[in-house]
């Protein structure tokens, strides 16, 4: 079962990627991928953040992990408390209660966006 894409305004994921600087759309890709990879049959979709996210149905407020872009980086949103959980891993970067910040200078660490997609779907399926 593949992703199920729905836009909860015009464009989509596509659109929000294509909108970003030319330099960032590959690393913004990749990040997308990794998302996907872990949670594959979740809906991809442009959030009422008006930023892609991820959700599964049948649960409540199944929104899980999002992306965006803000210059000078590319950041993960999760759900509560992934960040805490994750600080001593998270110790590079910047962070907030619930968003990881990647420079855009610097490649994805993709093995960690997968563990951490993890770690918040496994808080929202509790």
């Amino acid at each position: 079962m593949g992703i199920r894409s729905a836009s909860v305004e015009p464009g989509g994921v596509d659109e929000y990627i294509a909108k970003c600087p030319k330099e960032v759309q590959g690393k913004l890709k990749k990040l997308r991928a990794a998302i996907r990879e872990v949670a594959p049959g979740s809906t991809e979709t442009v959030s009422y953040f008006h930023i892609p996210g991820y959700s599964y149905e049948g649960y409540y407020n199944g929104m899980f992990a999002w992306f965006s872009f803000k210059k000078p980086d590319m950041c993960l949103h999760l759900r509560p408390p992934v960040i805490e959980d994750h600080k001593r891993e998270l110790a590079g970067y910047a962070t907030i209660k619930a968003i990881v910040s990647f420079p855009v200078d610097k490649e994805v660490p993709i093995a960690l966006v997968k563990k951490l997609v993890k770690a918040s779907l496994k808080t929202m399926k509790g």
